[in-house]
């Protein structure tokens, strides 16, 4: 009987990496396990592998399992994996064959609908990935993976930046509104989507905050602006989190969920609000030399163009 994992041994020294490097020849199995594991590598991608006789038969799946159906995802057939791949995750050495961070992403189990050579049909069953696929060889070992049920998201949104109108005085009920700084810089909408986004051929900086991301998919509305001598990206809204569009939804939803990302780096922040708070707000807007401050009303959902919830009041 064949070695299947003869090429998974030779890629890897059993002293360097943490990796699990079986010495015996697989048994054949009748299990049904699968795993995505999400890998930080020299470019991030998913790695999914699926049990079939004795191993995990692995696909790199650069951009992720795509979640319409009107979108294919290239697949890279790699070597087989030993079964105990299944719960890996760790560290592997810079250097080293596939050198980078892996974490488990998903796992659970999958149905097999057909097992071909150059097709495979599979109905998977976990936590964050479930739904029908097919993944099928275009050249050499390069395969695409297409979903087959419906569509497991809300649509990306495809929106104009909402706009403030300006007006001399805050308005008189501030109970009603958040205010935050105008910075008076330029409008950028960031989609992310498998940890990549269109926004980087511009801004090449923003590949690492994209990766960051993983798999979370988002469209986020900020500004860049510079402050303190440097160009930073503030963000002050959030359209789209992780499958669902918050459009619709009024602005402390969206606002909780933008805070809740956490973003913070060398060349971006989440820029600060304070609902109620117009004086101080535009007082400090005042000493800062910004251009002014801006009233959201709390209850607006995101609107497209110019809007009379958000209220530009000059300094």
């Amino acid at each position: 009987m064949s070695d299947k994992l003869e090429r998974y041994r030779k890629k890897r020294d059993a002293e360097r990496t943490p990796e699990p490097v079986p010495e015996a020849t697989p048994s054949p199995s009748d299990g049904h396990a699968f795993v995505i594991q999400e890998h930080h590598a020299r470019s991030l991608h998913w790695d999914l592998r699926l049990e079939r006789d004795g191993v995990l038969v692995s696909w790199a799946v650069p951009k992720g399992l795509p979640g319409d159906p009107g979108t294919n995802h290239l697949a890279v057939h790699t070597e087989d994996h030993p079964m105990e791949y299944l719960t890996f995750h760790g560290e592997i050495p810079q250097g080293e064959y596939g050198g980078g961070t892996m974490t488990i992403w998903d796992t659970g189990s999958y149905e097999t609908e057909k097992w071909s050579d150059r097709e495979v049909k599979f109905v998977l069953h976990g936590e964050r990935a479930s739904g029908r696929f097919v993944l099928f060889q275009t050249r050499g070992k390069n395969w695409m993976i297409h979903r087959m049920d419906p569509p497991a998201r809300d649509p990306l949104p495809s929106v104009e930046p909402m706009l403030p109108t300006e007006r001399a005085k805050p308005p008189r009920d501030t109970s009603a509104y958040a205010f935050e700084f105008a910075f008076g810089g330029r409008r950028l909408l960031v989609p992310v989507e498998g940890g990549r986004t269109a926004a980087a051929r511009e801004h090449p900086w923003l590949r690492e905050l994209a990766a960051s991301f993983g798999s979370r998919t988002a469209v986020l509305d900020g500004e860049l602006a510079t402050l303190g001598g440097a160009e930073i990206l503030v963000f002050y809204d959030l359209l789209y989190d992780d499958g669902h569009s918050l459009v619709a939804e009024p602005y402390t939803t969206r606002r909780a969920a933008l805070e809740a990302l956490g973003l913070s780096g060398g060349h971006w922040q989440t820029a600060p609000s304070w609902p109620g708070e117009a004086g101080p707000v535009r007082r400090a807007a005042r000493e800062q030399g910004l251009p002014g401050v801006i009233a959201k009303r709390l209850t607006s959902p995101y609107e497209p163009g110019p809007s009379k919830s958000w209220l530009l009041i000059p300094s």
